[in-house]
Order: C-alpha cells, then structure tokens, then sequence
C-alpha cells in the first residue's frame, strides 16, 4: 500500500506512511478478533506463544557447540580470570555472544549483509542511485519504479521481522500497542546512521541500551545521568577547540546540570525511566543533525521522463 500510494501515485511518504500506520491498527484488531478470540485471547491480544524459536551460542567465544562438539569457552575463561577490566570485558562480549535468539543472529548478519547488497551488488547500486538521483538513473536504463517497489517491499519485510521479534522473542506473547512508539525510534536510528548499514547497527544500538534500561533497575537511569553528563562534558570541550563556542556552551551548560543532577538524587522518578529511549533520541539527533547526508532524491515524488526543479 505504502509503495502504491507514494511511488505510482506520488503521495506524500509522511502522509502515506501516518495513514497506513492508522489502518494497520484497525486492521490488527480484526484480526486479533478472527484469529484469537475463543483460542486464549482476544481483541487485544494473543494466547502465549509455546513455541521458542532456536538459541545461538558462539563456538570457542563463548562455549557454543559445533558438530556435537563442545568447543571452549574463551570469554568465559578470560571472565573468570578477574583480571582488572580484562574479565569485565570478557563479561559483557560473553553476554552478547551466548544464548542468542537465531532472530538476533539474522539481524547481525543483515548488517554485513545489506552492505555488500548495496554497494557490491548491481541491483542495490540501481537501489542507490534512484534515491540519489533517479532521473539520471533513468537515462542509464534502470527501471526507477521497480527498483522503488523493491525498496519498499524489503523495508516492510524488515520492519515485520522485528515485530516478529518482539512477539516471540521481547514478550512471548502479542499485545496491542506492543510496539510503543519503537517504529519512529528505529527511523530515527536509520537518519542518525546517516543511512548506512553500519552507522544505523550503531545508533541502533544506542538506542536499544537505553530502552533496555526501563527493564532493569532504577539505579541504571541513575548511572546514566553520570554517562551523559561525563559526555556532554567531552563533547563541550570539543566544541571549544573547534571554535563552536555557541555548541560548547549548551553542551557543558546541560551537561553541568546533569552531574548536579545526579549528585543531588539518589534516584530518578520512575516517568523518567519510561521516556529515557525518547530523551536519547532527542539529544542525538540534536546534536547530530548538522553532519548528516540523506539521499539527495528522499521524499521526492518521481515520475517516469518529468524532473522535478
């Protein structure tokens, strides 16, 4: 729907994309009502799913099998060593590397994955060069309109897989509105990624830590204060020796204030901790949206033989 209303008829993508996002809601709900009701749940949400979707352990990194093979587990060696930051280390790269989901797998091998199909392959070179400039494109015999269908399609799959991953594998159920606002999250990740398969990997990241903090406790958002003020501090530093006197001061200016912050409290109110993913959103974009590139032809309505001025 989202590629025929903004790629064949030239629709406003924000226009197309809030009206699909209202209809997807009443079309989940109809659906919850068929398929649902009478089987454990209900209008607003689905019997628990049994069934878990295969583990992933790292072979050698983190102990993981390998042909029946029970390989050694290095960062679980290292970790137990308790050498000084060494074993944390070892810790933490230990904790992302056993019992993943295969969901988590896949999406890691997506990063690497999207890169070579963009920049290695025919198609995702045509792919990019109708975002940069699709008439040109045009006059090189790529078939923009196809190209932007496929964009679209491979967006929507991706978008579909990690709500499957919050059904399956975040709640191991499905409720309505169970997304929270993580849509408009992950756009934002893909513009402070500067549209690149790894700068997007990255922000998601960094926007994914801090959702995943309203999970753990009260003192995490503490510490987070600390961090983000020890890196406003940084980053205001950094503004005075490149002359950006009016970056610098709003930089240590909050940043100041979110070290006073957290030396004056010993908690954070619980309606902070539930916005955090949004605040971070905010501030990085804030401060990254002067160095960032989209495609020089995003959002702009194509049509076959008519350049837009």
């Amino acid at each position: 729907m989202h590629a025929v209303a903004s790629v064949t008829f030239g629709v406003n993508q924000i226009v197309s994309g809030v009206a699909i996002n209202i209809i997807a809601a009443g079309v989940a709900r109809f659906l919850s009502v068929i398929a649902f009701t009478g089987h454990g749940g209900g209008a607003t949400q689905s019997p628990q799913v049994s069934a878990a979707l295969p583990r992933f352990t790292m072979p050698f990194l983190a102990g993981g099998g390998l042909l029946g093979w029970d390989t050694p587990d290095l960062f679980g060696w290292l970790e137990r060593r308790h050498w000084f930051l060494v074993g944390d280390l070892a810790g933490l790269l230990g904790g992302i590397t056993r019992n993943l989901s295969v969901l988590t797998v896949l999406t890691i091998l997506l990063v690497p994955a999207t890169f070579v199909f963009l920049w290695r392959t025919r198609l995702g070179l045509r792919m990019r060069s109708a975002g940069e400039n699709p008439w040109a494109a045009e006059s090189l015999g790529v078939r923009v309109e196809r190209v932007k269908y496929l964009g679209v399609v491979i967006s929507g799959a991706l978008a579909g897989l990690a709500g499957a991953f919050l059904v399956f594998e975040a709640a191991g159920i499905y409720r309505e509105g169970q997304t929270g606002g993580r849509g408009f999250i992950g756009l934002a990740a893909m513009i402070f990624g500067n549209w690149r398969p790894t700068g997007v990997a990255a922000a998601a990241s960094l926007f994914g830590y801090a959702d995943a903090l309203n999970l753990r406790s009260n003192a995490a958002i503490h510490a987070l204060l600390l961090f983000i003020g020890a890196a406003l501090l940084v980053l205001g530093a950094w503004y005075l020796w490149r002359r950006r006197f009016a970056g610098a001061a709003i930089a240590l200016g909050v940043g100041v204030l979110m070290l006073v912050w957290y030396a004056v409290t010993d908690t954070v109110a619980r309606e902070f901790i539930f916005i955090t993913p949004y605040v971070a959103t905010l501030l990085v974009l804030t401060v990254a949206s002067q160095r960032l590139r989209p495609p020089a032809a995003d959002g702009v309505p194509y049509r076959r033989g008519q350049q837009t001025s």
